[in-house]
């Protein structure tokens, strides 16, 4: 256990579903959220986020954790993609729209990060905020985009310039 009572949290692909979860596990927790180029569940390409992880992520994973097997890794992924599969892949539609943590999502627009379900997600959550689109297009537009994190995290968050945010290359 760290000792960490409240956070703020940011997730780019993935992580967008991971903080849905998150701010539907602990919700007195996370103060507040950015989701940058969230994945989400497209049923026009049902089975894309779990054929590509089988073919991509999972042999990687199991490279470096010999300890673990791809029916271990398929499991998983059965389990997070497969079963029951919609919208942010991790909680329902009447999850976000009862949602009171304060949230900021950039969406992006290639097959694995629907701008769509991004966009659903914005509209429904009661205290969303949504960046302009395309954001990481042209380059120029990034620290716009950074720009209105910071101003996020402070105006939500108590987040101080001086704390440590990291963004990572795209």
């Amino acid at each position: 256990h760290l000792g960490i009572d409240k956070f703020m949290v940011m997730g780019f692909c993935i992580g967008g579903p991971l903080i849905w979860n998150l701010l539907k596990r602990a919700p007195n927790r996370v103060i507040a959220a950015v989701l940058a180029q969230p994945s989400g569940w497209r049923p026009e390409m049902p089975t894309l986020s779990y054929d590509t992880n089988m073919a991509g992520w999972g042999p990687d994973f199991v490279k470096r954790h010999p300890e673990v097997t791809m029916a271990t890794v398929d499991k998983f992924l059965t389990k997070m993609y497969r079963n029951n599969p919609d919208f942010v892949i991790t909680v329902t539609r009447d999850f976000v729209k009862s949602c009171q943590t304060p949230v900021l999502i950039l969406p992006d627009d290639i097959p694995a990060h629907p701008y769509k379900v991004a966009m659903e997600a914005a509209m429904l959550a009661p205290k969303a905020e949504v960046s302009m689109f395309p954001w990481k297009e042209p380059k120029e537009r990034i620290p716009l985009a950074v720009r209105q994190i910071h101003s996020f995290l402070r105006r939500t968050g108590r987040w101080r310039p001086s704390w440590s945010l990291v963004v990572g290359r795209w």
